[in-house]
C-alpha cells in the first residue's frame, strides 16, 4: 500500500508544483500522462504475470520441502524469461509512444498545450524502459512475499523526483525555471536510479542472489516466455481497457475548456491515491490467494480473500469521507484559478462517491490474478469500461449538458458493474476448484 501511495503522491506532487508553476503547464502534463499511461500500465499489467507464478511456486516448495530445488529452478526460469518479456514490452512501447510525439496535435488539444506538453511527453517516454525492469524486480520480489524492498525504493526516489522538480520546474539552484519540461527531467533521473538500487538489493540478499546467479542459457524457454504472456496479456489489457476508458475521458473533457481538463486532472489525482491504496491491497491479496493455491489450501485462500474486501472497504470509506468532506479545499492545493477550483470541487465529490465501486473492482480483479483467472475479466472489463462507462459518461456530458461531471457518473456505472461481475466470477471459480 505504501508503495502504491508514494506513486501516487509522487504524481500529485508533481501536479501540484507545476499548477502553481502555471495552468498551461498542468494541463499539458495531465495531456502527457493520460497518453502514456495507457501504454505504460498494459506493460506493468503484462509484468503483473509474474507475481503469481513465483508465489505459487513458493507456496508449494514450502508444502512440499522435496520438490524445492525445482520450485527454485522453476522460479530463476520465471525471472530469466521476465527479463526477455520486458525488453519485448520496451521495444513495443518505444515504437507505440514513439510514433505519437509527431501526432500530438491531432488529439483536439489546445496549440499551446501541445506545445508544452511535447517535451515533457519525450522525456517520460524514455523513462519507461528503466521503469519497465523496476517493475520486473518488483513484481520478482512480490512473488517471494517481499514487499519492503520495492517500498524503502519507491519512496526515496519519489523524494527525489520532488527536490529535482523545485530545482527544474522553478528554477533554483542556477536552473531555469523549466515548468512541464523541468518535471519530465525530474522524473527521468528518478526512474533510471530505480532499477539500478533494486539490482543492489537483489544482490546484497543471498536468498534472493541465488534467482540471479542460476541464469543460464538452458533456462531461456519458449514455453515460460508464452506461460508469461499467457497469463499476463489478459492482466495488462484488462488494466488497459480501464485506462483507455480514463484517457479518453481526458480528450473528452478537453473538449471542453483547459480549465475544465485542469480540474479533471485535479479530481483524477486525488481519487487516484485512495485507489493506490486498494491497488496495494490488491497486490497483496494476489500475493496471498496464490501462495494459498500453491500450498492448496483453500479455506486460507478464501480468507485472504474475505480479508482484502474488508480492508478495501475500511480505507475507502475513510478516503470517500475525505473527498466529500474537504472537496471546497482540496483543489487550491493545485491551482490559484477560481474557474478550475470550482469545476474540481464538483469533481471531487463525484470521486467520493466512486470509492466504493473503485476499490471492490481493483480487489476482486486482483483475487482473480491469484487464481491465474485472467481471460474472462478481461471481456468483463471490456463490457464495463467500454460498453457501460464511456457511452453513460458521454451522453451525460452533452446531451444532458453535465459537462465534465457527466464523464465521473459514467465512472460510477462502469466501475459498479465490474465490480459485481469479478466477484461472482471468483466466487464461482473457487467453488469449482474446491469440487474438483
Amino acid at each position: 500500500m505504501l508503495t502504491q501511495f508514494g506513486a501516487a503522491l509522487v504524481g500529485m506532487c508533481d501536479l501540484m508544483m507545476v499548477g502553481h508553476y502555471s495552468t498551461t503547464d498542468l494541463a499539458a502534463v495531465s495531456f502527457s500522462n493520460a497518453i502514456f499511461f495507457t501504454a505504460m500500465v498494459f506493460a506493468m499489467g503484462v509484468l503483473m504475470s509474474v507475481t503469481p507464478l513465483i508465489s505459487q511456486e513458493v507456496g508449494h516448495k514450502q508444502q512440499f520441502p522435496t520438490d524445492q530445488e525445482q520450485c527454485e529452478t522453476h522460479i530463476a526460469s520465471l525471472l530469466q524469461n521476465g527479463v526477455w518479456v520486458t525488453l519485448l514490452l520496451c521495444a513495443l512501447m518505444l515504437f507505440i509512444l514513439g510514433n505519437c510525439i509527431a501526432i500530438l496535435d491531432s488529439f483536439g488539444q489546445g496549440p499551446v498545450v501541445v506545445e508544452a506538453a511535447r517535451p515533457y511527453f519525450i522525456l517520460i517516454v524514455i523513462s519507461l524502459v528503466p521503469f519497465l525492469f523496476f517493475c520486473l524486480q518488483k513484481q520478482f520480489l512480490e512473488g517471494l512475499g517481499n514487499t519492503t524492498a520495492a517500498m524503502v525504493i519507491t519512496v526515496v526516489m519519489n523524494g527525489l523526483n520532488i527536490f529535482l522538480n523545485w530545482i527544474f520546474i522553478f528554477g533554483h539552484l542556477g536552473s531555469p525555471a523549466l515548468g512541464a519540461t523541468g518535471a519530465g527531467i525530474a522524473t527521468l533521473i528518478s526512474r533510471l536510479l530505480m532499477p539500478f538500487c533494486f539490482t543492489a538489493v537483489i544482490w546484497f540478499k543471498k536468498d534472493w542472489r541465488k534467482y540471479v546467479t542460476a541464469f543460464s542459457a538452458r533456462l531461456n524457454n519458449l514455453h515460460e516466455i508464452r506461460k508469461l504472456l499467457h497469463v499476463g496479456i489478459p492482466i495488462g489489457g484488462q488494466t488497459l481497457l480501464e485506462t483507455i476508458t480514463f484517457t479518453a475521458s481526458f480528450i473528452f473533457v478537453g473538449w471542453l475548456s483547459k480549465e475544465a481538463l485542469a480540474a479533471h486532472q485535479i479530481a483524477n489525482q486525488i481519487a487516484d491515491l485512495t485507489f493506490m491504496l486498494a491497488l496495494g491491497i490488491g497486490s497483496a491479496t494476489t500475493i496471498r490467494v496464490s501462495y494459498q493455491l500453491g500450498r492448496k489450501d483453500i479455506p486460507a485462500l478464501r480468507m485472504a480473500a474475505r480479508a482484502s474486501v474488508h480492508l478495501v472497504l475500511l480505507m475507502n470509506t475513510i478516503g470517500a469521507g475525505l473527498m466529500i468532506g474537504c472537496r471546497h479545499w482540496i483543489p487550491y492545493m493545485f491551482t490559484k484559478d477560481p474557474l478550475v477550483i470550482d469545476i474540481a470541487s464538483r469533481l471531487i465529490l463525484l470521486a467520493g462517491l466512486l470509492q466504493y465501486a473503485d476499490g471492490l473492482q481493483c480487489v476482486g480483479a486482483s483475487m482473480l490474478r491469484g487464481i491465474t483467472d485472467v481471460h474472462r475479466p478481461m471481456i468483463y472489463a471490456f463490457v464495463a469500461y467500454i460498453v457501460v462507462a464511456l457511452p453513460v459518461g458521454l451522453y451525460c456530458m452533452f446531451p444532458l449538458g453535465l459537462g465534465a461531471e457527466g464523464i465521473w457518473v459514467g465512472f460510477i456505472a462502469g466501475l459498479s458493474m465490474a465490480a459485481i461481475l469479478f466477484h461472482l466470477r471468483f466466487n464461482r471459480q473457487i467453488r469449482k476448484i474446491e469440487a474438483g
